[in-house]
């Protein structure tokens, strides 16, 4: 119970250092004018709980089947190896590969129909605005991660088995997460030729568009524009997408 309430009081210090960074920028740059208690807020705010709660405590078991697998299959040598390369290196690394693993896992999520009634819900906000980062529903946020660990896990990135937290998945997923609330904003900024290296408001609001069938199912990474490069679905014009609604 006590780790329970505790959990609850991160996402509220959470919640509100997020409200404090991002709130000012959707007043001062924001790409369209909208009141910030929003349609659907409080449904929003609801999905920010549930996801920050629930997924936790639902990737225990495959989490940790994952970790022995790795631990049996990977060769000594290797895993020892990656392990005593520095710490940077191995975020670096991490950083990647589990972007990959994402891009793959939400590419998944709008190609498979079965994947789709799950992450149709994140595309199903009306307005756009840093929170919607959180409307998914669980099985979707745990399948995403997931995708993102299993590559760190199978290549070594990330500690099998430990008695301390691995900081290297702990830094990934932290960084992955604010970068998405940023990604979500209501923002106009863009960032010049660094939109090829790191994701942007614009990159990703090109995914949330149904405008014309050329930038349907585009942009799927979370943090990596490039790798849709490199697979394909890349999309970012110099202007700004100007309707959000629900994409297949």
């Amino acid at each position: 119970m006590i780790d329970f309430l505790v959990d609850v009081l991160r996402l509220c210090a959470w919640l509100a250092l997020l409200i404090v960074l991002l709130l000012p920028l959707e007043r001062f740059w924001a790409v369209r004018r909208q009141k910030f208690f929003r349609k659907a807020f409080g449904t929003d705010l609801v999905y920010y709980f549930i996801n920050g709660l629930a997924p936790r405590f639902l990737m225990m078991i495959p989490m940790t089947l994952l970790a022995l697998a790795v631990h049996r299959l990977s060769p000594l040598a290797y895993y020892s190896w990656i392990a005593g390369l520095p710490v940077w290196a191995r975020i670096a690394a991490a950083m990647v590969v589990g972007e990959v693993g994402a891009y793959w896992g939400h590419r998944w999520s709008h190609e498979i129909p079965l994947l789709w009634r799950f992450h149709a819900i994140h595309h199903s906000a009306e307005e756009m605005d840093w929170l919607v980062s959180s409307r998914a529903h669980p099985v979707d946020k745990i399948f995403m991660r997931v995708c993102g660990l299993v590559p760190m896990y199978a290549l070594g990135l990330a500690q099998p088995l430990g008695d301390t937290v691995d900081l290297v998945p702990a830094i990934v997923t932290v960084v992955g997460n604010a970068w998405g609330f940023f990604i979500h904003t209501n923002v106009r900024w863009r960032l010049g030729w660094f939109e090829w290296l790191i994701a942007s408001p614009a990159f990703h609001h090109w995914h949330h568009t149904n405008d014309s069938p050329e930038v349907l199912n585009k942009n799927y990474a979370p943090m990596l524009p490039w790798v849709d490069w490199c697979f394909g679905t890349f999309y970012l014009p110099v202007i700004f997408p100007g309707s959000m609604a629900l994409t297949r």
